[in-house]
């Protein structure tokens, strides 16, 4: 098998095409795995992965765990609450504490933009992207693309809208870069102030409108409004947020009769989605979370060095 040309995941932006291609087909061997009666493979057996969670998380970290776990690996779970960084540790000063007791790969999520980047400053140890801030979340958006394919049989030319609180996600920067790598084209929607100030760096289309980002999408992404990274006044009331972007099924019934609703999680219900709209038969946001096991698996057996599966 060809190794991937990236040392570390630290984002999809400037990733090719090739080794997006490489983690989905090794993602979708790595779910079959995932299908049998003893889920676990040999490959990683011996490498030390650290789970440095310096942000809360639940299904992200589970999934990275559960990933390491299949894999025969040694997880080490790090949460900054119950840390040094408590007593004022530097960053740097953890990770080389850590890599000291010798690690192989580093599992980071960070509300700074760039930690994963500067890690790899830091440490010899493999990096890789569980969230920073609102720049990246990497392996979110290699699932999806991972669902999208499994449900839909491509991705090229498929047509994606994803709806929301654009400004502060991760999942929706990380989804613009892989998606459009891989010849998607994806329009990212929501009030206009929650959509990016500087866009043209972007290769995506942007509007406020939400009919025409509907209109004839193959897949729509709800995003989470992130309520507590706003400082209020950023639209008028949940009210009118969930009337104008919240899909339900009347929206629904104006989309693609084979439209697919995807979500990354966690849910505002009754927001984003009407939970009709969730737990119904065009959601595929279960499935994301299963093929986030399998994805991870990929990512961290393609940049671990792992023997065959």
């Amino acid at each position: 098998m060809m190794g991937l040309a990236i040392q570390h995941l630290l984002g999809l932006e400037g990733v090719s095409r090739d080794d997006i291609i490489q983690i989905l087909d090794t993602a979708d061997n790595f779910y079959e795995v995932l299908q049998r009666k003893i889920k676990q493979v040999p490959t990683l057996r011996g490498k030390t992965i650290v789970n440095l969670f310096y942000e809360n998380s639940t299904r992200t970290r589970i999934s990275f765990e559960l990933a390491e776990k299949r894999l025969s690996a040694s997880p080490l779970n790090f949460s900054a609450s119950t840390s040094s960084v408590k007593k004022g540790e530097t960053l740097r000063d953890t990770i080389r504490n850590i890599e000291a007791m010798k690690i192989d790969m580093v599992v980071v999520r960070h509300g700074c933009p760039g930690v994963p980047f500067f890690l790899t400053q830091c440490t010899d140890a493999v990096i890789v992207n569980a969230g920073d801030g609102a720049h990246e979340h990497p392996t979110q958006a290699l699932l999806d693309m991972m669902t999208i394919r499994q449900r839909l049989g491509k991705l090229e030319r498929l047509k994606v809208a994803i709806i929301g609180d654009v400004i502060h996600s991760r999942v929706a920067r990380s989804n613009a870069w892989g998606m459009t790598t891989m010849g998607m084209d994806v329009t990212l929607c929501g009030p206009p102030t929650l959509l990016p100030q500087h866009s043209e760096s972007l290769p995506v289309k942007i509007t406020d409108n939400i009919e025409k980002a509907v209109g004839d999408a193959h897949v729509v992404m709800l995003l989470r409004l992130q309520l507590e990274r706003q400082q209020g006044g950023m639209f008028p009331s949940i009210r009118e947020y969930r009337e104008r972007y919240g899909i339900d099924l009347e929206k629904i019934s104006a989309m693609r009769d084979d439209v697919i609703i995807m979500h990354p999680g966690p849910i505002n219900r009754g927001i984003e989605l009407s939970s009709n709209v969730a737990d119904g038969d065009k959601s595929i946001i279960l499935d994301q979370v299963t093929n986030g096991v399998a994805v991870r698996m990929a990512v961290l057996y393609l940049l671990g060095g792992g023997e065959n599966a």
